[in-house]
């Protein structure tokens, strides 16, 4: 099969992927092997290519974000069947002993595995997974647009819900990428006003078009206090500006897995009066089939841009330097 693998992280436009070819992996027991039809493309996967995120062993295949359908079964797999079409995310395997795992906090698991950073992910043919920790795909999506639900969405869902937004509340989103646009849909269906922080242009216009009460440039300030925020932006000098932005006992979440280093914060400026600072740690999967669930319902509508799965490393090129909005995916079919 054809495979995107990370050969040495470094800066993007260096070429640190390479399509290679592979053996079809197998499945083992309770495991599926899925022909892979569409995979997103994540700011993670940008991340664990460029060494933010060390690999956690040589070769891997990024990809998380996988629609396809099932090819064969392994032993004891009876929960799809053959021709099922359902989705790999982020969250691969948790040990389910452990206290977090026990409590229902299994995105806390001390002994989690990932895909595409632990194990080989979707930038390829073929992928396997373990058939309790895959999606059965809403119908309301095309391969295209379901994608980027299985990360972008189910964090931007859970960064949603750590955020605190009360109902009817004041939301600023910072950066507005493939997350965000998903959130923000989330947010207004709830009722919420919506104020989005982002350097692009284009990102600001669409912010507003999908129904924001502002859009402004970095270093600006929302028009009114927030009761919550979510930092999308993978830049940690924008933390003390958000803190400074939320009104008493306001909430920010930080929902990258990656974050540049935060300045020094002023007690008194930025974290007095009951502000609350948050981070996010991948997801379980109940935040997926909640979010998945919520995400038909609305129904959320996803801004895609398709690349062919042979230009996997413009589509990363594209993501770093901010030349899209919305999100990428990877397709396996002919494109015009």
């Amino acid at each position: 099969m054809r495979a995107w693998k990370v050969k040495d992280p470094g800066p993007i436009d260096t070429h640190p992927i390479e399509l290679v070819e592979r053996e079809a992996p197998e499945p083992g027991p309770r495991q599926v092997l899925v022909k892979v039809l569409t995979c997103g493309v994540c700011r993670t996967d940008l991340h664990l290519a460029e060494g933010d995120l060390v690999p956690k062993r040589r070769g891997v295949i990024p990809g998380h974000e996988v629609i396809g359908v099932v090819e064969a079964m392994g032993s004891s797999s009876a929960r799809f069947s053959l021709g099922d079409r359902i989705g790999i995310a982020w969250l691969r395997r948790t040990c389910g002993i452990c206290s977090h795992c026990k409590s229902g906090s299994e995105n806390l698991c001390i002994s989690p595995l990932f895909t595409g950073w632990d194990e080989d992910g979707g930038f390829a043919e073929y992928a396997v997974v373990d058939e309790d920790y895959a999606y059965p795909i809403p119908g309301e999506f095309s391969d295209e647009t379901a994608a980027p639900l299985l990360c972008s969405g189910i964090i931007g869902y859970r960064a949603l819900r750590r955020s605190a937004l009360p109902d009817g509340g004041r939301l600023g989103i910072y950066g507005f990428g493939a997350s965000a646009h998903l959130s923000i849909q989330i947010a207004l269906y709830q009722g919420a006003r919506v104020h989005v922080v982002t350097r692009s242009e284009e990102a600001r216009k669409l912010a507003l078009q999908m129904g924001a009460s502002s859009a402004v440039d970095v270093g600006e300030y929302p028009p009114e206090p927030l009761d919550s925020a979510i930092l999308f932006a993978p830049v940690g000098s924008l933390v003390p500006q958000i803190m400074e932005a939320l009104d008493r006992g306001g909430t920010l979440a930080i929902a990258g897995i990656h974050l540049t280093d935060i300045p020094s914060l002023s007690y008194d400026r930025h974290v007095f009066q009951e502000k609350n600072l948050r981070s996010v740690t991948a997801n379980t999967r109940k935040d997926g089939t909640e979010f998945l669930e919520l995400a038909a319902r609305i129904p959320i509508k996803v801004t895609t841009v398709v690349y062919p799965f042979e230009l996997a490393d413009r589509a990363l090129s594209d993501l770093a330097n901010d030349r899209f909005t919305g999100a990428a995916v990877l397709t396996m079919r002919p494109t015009a």
